[in-house]
């Protein structure tokens, strides 16, 4: 049994090293975006390539987490820690020194790899290694830090764009990689899971993984019209086919089809796709929306957009506790109509938009919606299986939530009628930034209708998770006992 206590100081080293190794994955969601302008102009790039800068980092991400996940449950979850710690400092120098477009989209795959590596091993190694009577707590204060991190993401790349320059939002994990790798290695105890089999659905992972990037190459590159492209489409859909067969045919599958039997599992995971599908487009435009089509610096968009993680930071618990009282499915259901209410007020935002007036209130609105949904949709996910498969549970939802933002943003702009250059005209982005947030909107109503005709209450005796603060929308849903077996 694991044994180190919280207040030792071999327990603050290791709260520290799993905070600073989830933060460099969790900064770099988020400050990327407000970047994006500033690096488009400065590599010639057109609108396609600052949709890859995002999704490349998000396909592997999303396509190798769940196993990262299990490579540090049968090798060593510090080993496999340390190593994705490692990869993603190299791959986020690469990104910094990169002369081209197309070199930072590579090094953002890599990217990517490195943290389906070390984002499972942070909470994992929590686990591992805490007493059981101080999990929770230092769950909580991991999830706390990283949610603080979160928070000041988009103030920090604003930051670093308008003074020393956007390389520097990949140039900074440098250091603190070169800080957490050498704590992990003195004061981490190594830790295994000893039924692992060691028998890895490497095939699954690459089905996943192959079948996001082709859709998401269509979906992009779906502006030219050619054969080539619409090829790339059926191949897509087919692998994603092909995914499924062998998942269903897998002894040891990454992603077991059976955990779906449960409906209350699998109408979550329906809301999930939708309200995650229209939060990653509107960040991904937003911090666009706000520079090309307002004027103001990265700095100041960045810090627009930092009300909602905050509120999230703030308020998230009680949404938890009080879904736990009236149920889930009032919270599912008013949450993303909050959020498309929020949205719509986005369609005030345009040339010569006021902060006070026309900002601050669609953020608030919007940030509404996101606490009241966000905690009681994890709570419900963990709930809707089996205990011992809460881990699982956990993971798949929050693959599905990553791919989910991955598509909008691959999609997103094209429905909404952008093209190329789109970014570099403001009358033409304004326009374009409006017929999106409709679609969001619209795309939010879905997922409210969802939940409501498909949600329902929890049974009274049911385990909830042991830490409910969700500091951002890229942070993990938490479930100190068992999420991270296979916490993604």
């Amino acid at each position: 049994m694991p044994d180190v206590r919280l207040a030792s100081p071999q327990g603050k080293w290791i709260l520290l090293t799993t905070v600073l190794g989830s933060s460099m994955a969790m900064l770099d969601s988020t400050v990327v975006n407000v970047a994006l302008p500033r690096i488009g102009r400065d590599l010639g790039a057109d609108l396609a390539a600052l949709q890859w800068t995002v999704n490349a980092y998000m396909l592997t991400l999303a396509g190798l987490i769940l196993l990262g996940g299990s490579l540090g449950d049968h090798y060593g979850r510090r080993k496999v820690f340390v190593i994705g710690v490692v990869w993603f400092a190299t791959a986020s120098l690469l990104c910094g020194l990169a002369p081209n477009a197309g070199v930072l989209i590579a090094s953002r795959a890599l990217q990517g790899v490195g943290g389906a590596l070390l984002t499972p091993g942070s909470l994992a190694l929590i686990q591992a290694s805490f007493h059981p009577d101080d999990r929770g707590r230092a769950v909580g204060l991991w999830s706390g830090f990283g949610g603080i991190g979160a928070a000041v993401g988009p103030f920090l790349g604003g930051w670093l764009v308008d003074g020393p320059g956007w390389r520097w939002v990949f140039l900074l994990n440098v250091p603190l990689a070169l800080l957490c790798a050498p704590i992990a290695v003195r004061h981490v105890p190594e830790s295994r899971d000893s039924r692992s089999h060691g028998r890895f659905d490497v095939l699954g992972a690459f089905l996943g993984a192959l079948a996001l990037a082709l859709i998401t190459y269509a979906l992009i590159e779906a502006r030219q019209g050619s054969l080539a492209v619409a090829l790339t489409a059926v191949v897509g859909v087919l692998t994603a086919v092909a995914f499924v067969y062998v998942e269903k045919r897998h002894p040891d599958p990454m992603m077991p089809l059976d955990i779906f039997a449960s409906r209350q599992f699998t109408a979550v995971n329906l809301v999930t796709l939708c309200v995650y599908a229209a939060f990653g487009g509107f960040f991904f435009l937003a911090a666009l929306q706000l520079q090309v089509a307002v004027g103001w610096s990265p700095l100041a968009a960045g810090t627009a957009l930092l009300p909602t993680t905050a509120m999230m930071l703030l308020f998230s618990a009680r949404s938890g506790a009080l879904a736990d009282r009236i149920g889930p499915r009032i919270p599912l259901t008013v949450g993303p109509l909050l959020c498309a209410a929020g949205m719509l007020l986005m369609l005030r935002v345009g040339p010569g938009a006021s902060y006070a007036a026309d900002v601050l209130p669609a953020l608030l609105v919007l940030g509404t919606g996101m606490v009241t949904l966000v905690a009681p949709l994890t709570s419900t996910v963990l709930a809707s299986v089996d205990t011992a498969r809460a881990g699982l549970a956990s993971g798949v939802n929050n693959a599905a939530a990553r791919a989910a933002g991955l598509v909008a943003v691959a999609a997103l702009p094209l429905l909404a009628g952008m093209g190329p250059e789109a970014y570099r005209s403001p009358g033409a982005f304004d326009s374009a930034f409006h017929r999106a947030m409709l679609l969001c909107a619209g795309v939010l109503a879905v997922g409210a209708a969802v939940a409501f005709t498909t949600v329902r209450s929890l049974p009274p005796d049911c385990r909830r998770p042991e830490c409910r603060t969700h500091g951002a929308l890229t942070a993990p849903p938490l479930e100190g006992e068992r999420a991270a077996k296979r916490f993604t």
